[in-house]
């Protein structure tokens, strides 16, 4: 039965982690093309926190741009579109990865979440929710990887947090 639930999962998670990069594409794409849906009783409030959806939403957009440029620039010689770690890779602890161990994976989420947040979107809002649990997950997968590659891994994953800094 074991292995039969191992198989399972394997066969999800493609070589390598394949499936589930395809999958994060898929969520990316229906974020992008998700219509904005908004019940009319949010026009009160649309109106009147305008300033404060924008500015939250440029505040992760500005998040999300820092942690996706600096984990890409960390990660250079060791990024692949994969969650699997490629053979010569060292355990990157430095910049953003002192602050989260995924942020890749949280760039898109802060995205995410600014775009939700200011356009008031409970479509968007849903997908971004389901889209955090993939990404946990996906993050546990690869971290599974990471603990065998990287015995260092598990001390690090006890002092950084995995996606929000100091709170996930």
């Amino acid at each position: 039965m074991n292995n039969e639930k191992e198989g399972n999962r394997s066969f999800l998670r493609g070589k390598k982690g394949k499936y589930l990069v395809l999958l994060q594409f898929l969520i990316v794409a229906a974020f992008i093309l998700l219509p904005v849906w908004n019940p009319s009783s949010l026009d009160n409030i649309a109106e009147s926190t305008r300033q404060l959806r924008l500015f939250v939403s440029a505040l992760c957009g500005i998040i999300a741009l820092l942690f996706g440029s600096f984990g890409s620039y960390k990660l250079r010689k060791y990024l692949t579109p994969l969650p699997y770690p490629v053979d010569h890779s060292k355990l990157v602890q430095t910049g953003v990865y002192r602050l989260v161990r995924h942020p890749l994976y949280s760039s898109q989420l802060f995205a995410g979440f600014g775009w939700a947040f200011y356009s008031l979107s409970l479509s968007h809002l849903l997908l971004l929710i389901g889209a955090f649990f993939f990404f946990s997950l996906k993050a546990n997968i690869e971290e599974t990887w990471l603990r065998e590659r990287h015995p260092e891994y598990r001390e690090y994953a006890r002092r950084v947090r995995k996606f929000i800094p100091f709170i996930y």
